[in-house]
């Protein structure tokens, strides 16, 4: 009996899961059409059903639940060919695990929310502080960068806070505070600095001088196209001090090309040999007649600019031991650029010196600037100074402070008043505290559904980056920011502020990767006419496109496919984009709307050079990484990580095997072929696009020292669903047949990104909701952003 019983319960359920928990109760269908499959050491992708768990409360035992009720769900598992599984068998076991893990995960939501408690990144501390003080200097550049959670740097499961967290953050505050109150020392009647520069002033000291500067040619400065690092720089525009500035330059062409201007590259540093890395400001393209162009710059004190020709497909003047000599480049017949004269302006765009000491002083400005060791008055003001501490306090923690609260950080101010610290010092050391406090660290979102103060916090730092404006905490307040009719209100004119502007940036960087764009270069020798200009004109090209999407409220099918674009004539050049042939050339250098052809072999997101670039590794292409970067930031499918022990996919760089043949051989593996039946479709699709996104129909190689045409691309496939498709084209038609995943998966790194935890099981049907929501509107894009943050996952925590 004792062996009869024990037989029974190996049975019933894998070793591990009791009978009589919901788990033991799903285990009969898994024991009857998996273990056979997934058992022991050998056990298929690695998942012992021996050893399984019923613990939801283990992160990897949630996991492999989900992707398990998903795979049945699909029809994936058992695989077709193993077991038959009767339609109402598989129904019940993928409803039955739904509801335990539906249920679990909404009681602990009840108790701890779906959000782990979160703080502000490093770039949102910087906003936050920019809006409190009134000040514009870059902030998180001086510590390093937050880490990213599958490409996030808002997920809270991502956020340590170690005592390096905690030096970065004081570092962070203490370089704003001293910024503010130094500022507001100033006077405000002070005029900003203003350089005037001719082109004389632009030119070489010495004119007979080798040197990197420009050479006076007809009065004006002139450089032109070459190699040597540093050439163009102008000494004459080093900053006294750090600071924004405004530059107003007048150049033109020289020995313009026929088709096209020049187009020059604006950058910054100290333009020598020990400190040779440079900041990318802009770029502009120069005709024969001069113009003027504007840009804004951040320089640290002792940056100068260099502005030169970038373009890489323009011929290259060669100069003779890294220096250029006056009259070098004119008899090499190269282009070139020639500066009129600059304009450099210091500009505040944080707000003037009133602004300033209004955040900092508020009704005390005349207390402590006027008289500030007139401790008797400051005794007298007590009051005042604790009003202005607790507006402070307010705006810095996103909601009402409490007289406690106040007090504490009012005794700061007064012991170190009475220890001998100047008024402004203590004041400073006051806020100092309160910008290190947790509140203001930390977003405050109580378990359950958010008050309106966190909501109004979230809503502004998914939007504007930053703390809640006074409209927005006016609006919390009043306790009806909840309510649909005023939330959409206050979604629809942050979008519409300038700070919503830069949404779009903030976000498109993180979600579609456009932050790693610099983490590779191209194979110059491969990619001849890929340079900075390029880079950052297909980075400009992909913000607009969103910018745009989200503006006209166009539908999530343009995402992967439209008729048009956003260029400049740079790009459109690279592109080689049929309107340049047929004489309805792209032209200037501003980025605009270009009407697409079909021989253009462009339209959506996955043919912008951004996008093939930062999926690319410089020098090949892999269908692998494209198709992952598809699957997960584009159609919203889950690909978990390769099995242990399955090797890597490394391109034959002798061609005497295909990618395509490589990953034949590789989906023979069982462990591989479920995922890589996602995966290889969308990746092969873009083969015909090469690293630095130009459309290709050959593999190309070096041979002799040359670039020669290889093997000829198939770009064809088959989806995980069975259809097939020749070519991009068709792999766009197929998904355009059903956008909903594509609005759903938008849905899902939105509130990622703004909430800061992925959405969960539980959250499936919510978003299932907001999508269809937006069905009327055909899954317009500003529709499904004003969904989600409506919805109860955005308004909860």
């Amino acid at each position: 009996m004792l062996f009869l019983f024990v037989l029974v319960v190996l049975v019933a359920a894998p070793v591990g899961v009791a009978e009589d928990t919901p788990a033991g109760s799903l285990t009969a269908f898994l024991n009857q059409n998996c273990l056979d499959c997934h058992d022991g050491e050998n056990a298929e992708a690695g998942l012992d059903l021996n050893a399984f768990s019923g613990d939801l409360g283990d992160a990897e035992v949630m996991r492999q639940w989900v992707r398990m009720v998903d795979r049945v769900a699909d029809g994936e598992m058992p695989p077709p060919d193993s077991v038959g599984v009767e339609p109402a068998q598989r129904a019940s076991f993928v409803a039955g695990a739904s509801r335990w893990i539906v249920d679990f995960e909404k009681q602990r939501y009840a108790s701890v929310g779906r959000v782990p408690l979160r703080r502000l990144t490093h770039a949102q501390v910087e906003r936050s502080l920019h809006d409190l003080l009134a000040i514009d200097m870059p902030l998180a550049e001086l510590v390093p960068a937050d880490p990213r959670t599958d490409g996030y740097t808002t997920i809270a499961d991502g956020q340590p806070m170690s005592h390096f967290q905690l030096q970065s953050h004081l570092t962070i505050v203490d370089a704003a505070l001293d910024n503010a109150f130094a500022r507001a020392a100033t006077s405000p009647d002070a005029k900003p600095e203003v350089r005037n520069l001719t082109a004389k002033k632009l030119s070489r000291v010495n004119p007979r001088q080798r040197c990197r500067e420009p050479e006076l040619i007809d009065d004006r400065a002139v450089v032109w196209t070459g190699g040597v690092i540093f050439y163009g720089r102008l000494p004459s525009t080093e900053a006294k001090e750090d600071g924004w500035y405004e530059f107003t330059v007048r150049a033109s062409a020289l020995n313009l090309p026929r088709e096209h201007g020049v187009w020059c590259s604006v950058r910054s540093g100290e333009c020598v040999s020990s400190a040779p890395l440079l900041n990318w400001i802009s770029a502009f393209e120069v005709g024969k007649n001069e113009k003027e162009v504007k840009f804004v710059a951040w320089l640290p004190r002792g940056h100068m600019l260099e502005i030169r020709p970038a373009d890489s497909t323009l011929k290259s003047a060669k100069f003779q031991g890294g220096q250029i000599g006056t009259g070098e480049g004119a008899p090499q017949n190269v282009s070139g650029v020639a500066l009129r004269e600059i304009q450099m302006k210091r500009i505040y765009p944080g707000g003037s010196v009133q602004d300033v000491r209004h955040r900092l002083f508020g009704d005390c400005q005349k207390l402590f600037l006027s008289n500030p060791f007139d401790t008797v008055a400051m005794d007298g003001a007590k009051s005042e100074i604790e009003n202005q501490i607790a507006g402070f306090a307010e705006r810095a923690f996103r909601r009402p402070v409490t007289d406690e609260q106040v007090l504490a950080y009012a005794s700061i101010f007064r012991e170190l008043l009475a220890g001998g610290e100047s008024p402004v010092e203590s004041l400073k050391s006051c806020y100092r505290a309160i910008l290190c406090s947790a509140r203001f660290v930390y977003f405050q979102e109580p378990a359950g559904e958010l008050d309106d103060y966190a909501v109004a916090s979230r809503l502004s730092y998914l939007v504007c980056g930053s703390t809640p404006d006074d409209e927005l905490l006016e609006v919390a307040k009043s306790g009806k920011l909840r309510q649909d009719t005023v939330l959409v209100s206050q979604v629809e004119r942050l979008l519409k502020a300038p700070g919503g502007r830069s949404f779009v940036d903030r976000f498109t960087d993180e979600w579609l990767d456009l932050i790693d764009i610099n983490f590779t270069e191209p194979d110059r020798k491969l990619y001849r006419d890929f340079d900075q200009i390029v880079e950052n004109s297909m980075l400009a090209e992909t913000r607009t496109y969103i910018l745009d999407m989200l503006e006209q409220n166009r539908s999530v099918e343009k995402l992967v496919d439209s008729e048009y674009t956003f260029a400049n004539s740079r790009l459109a050049r690279f592109y080689e984009l049929s309107s340049l042939v047929e004489g309805d050339a792209v032209e200037g250098d501003a980025v605009k709307r270009v009407e697409l052809r079909p021989e253009d072999h462009r339209g959506g997101i996955m043919a912008q050079g951004a996008i093939l670039k930062v999926t690319s590794n410089g020098t090949n292409t892999s269908p692998v990484l494209r198709g992952v970067w598809i699957s997960r930031r584009l159609l919203g499918e889950t690909i978990p990580p390769p099995p242990s022990g399955v090797s890597a996919i490394e391109p034959d760089i002798r061609g005497a095997t295909t990618i395509r043949e490589q990953l034949e051989l590789h989906r023979d593996d069982a462990s591989c072929a479920s995922c890589h039946r996602k995966i290889d479709a969308a990746g092969f699709a873009l083969e015909k696009f090469d690293p630095a996104g130009q459309f290709r129909t050959k593999y190309m190689g070096m041979q002799g020292g040359k670039l020669v045409p290889k093997t000829s691309i198939d770009s064809g496939y088959v989806l995980a669903d069975g259809r097939e498709f020749s070519d991009f084209d068709g792999f766009q038609e197929l998904l355009l047949t059903d956008v909903r995943p594509i609005a759903r998966n938008f849905v899902e790194h939105l509130l990622t990104y703004g909430t800061g935890a992925p959405p969960t099981f539980a959250d499936r049907d919510a978003i299932a909701k907001i999508v269809s929501k937006c069905a009327d509107d055909h899954y317009g894009m500003r529709s499904l952003v004003v969904a989600a943050v409506t919805s109860p996952v955005f308004l909860s925590k």
